[in-house]
């Protein structure tokens, strides 16, 4: 027989537990929402309200960035993953410090699998074999 006390207090803790596991989860989900995404092989152009001194890129195998001109930069995904872009001014302050996800376009994808292998078609605008790249140390 559960007593009227502990059943309140398991109530209590059923709901802190619940509490905290979606405030994770929405942590998780704005985490992804506050960074910049740019699908591989695709670019993005960021414009600026003061002139760019110097543009940093955290993993240049992630993406790339290119100065178009004093105020507009172009961020281009080369690999999966994520990494950080820093751009400063003149005066060293920084104009953009964000993350950036780097990831295929989901919309123009078709995924085929076969017992345990899987094929990634990119389908834009017929399908062909997704280009898996290979990382220095020889994975995927």
């Amino acid at each position: 027989m559960i007593l009227p006390f502990a059943a309140n207090r398991t109530a209590t803790l059923t709901l802190a537990i619940f509490g905290m596991l979606s405030l994770m989860a929405m942590s998780a989900a704005n985490a992804q929402d506050d960074m910049m995404r740019v699908y591989m092989d695709h670019a993005r152009v960021l414009k600026l309200d003061r002139p760019v001194a110097k543009v940093i890129i955290g993993n240049a195998e992630v993406a790339d960035a290119t100065v178009a001109d004093a105020r507009t930069i172009v961020i281009t995904g080369r690999s999966f993953g994520t990494t950080n872009l820093v751009i400063l001014d003149q005066d060293g302050n920084a104009i953009v410090d964000e993350q950036i996800l780097v990831s295929i376009d989901e919309a123009n994808t078709l995924r085929v699998y076969r017992q345990t292998s899987r094929t990634v078609l990119s389908c834009t605008p017929s399908c062909e074999r997704h280009v898996e790249r290979k990382t220095a140390s020889g994975g995927n």
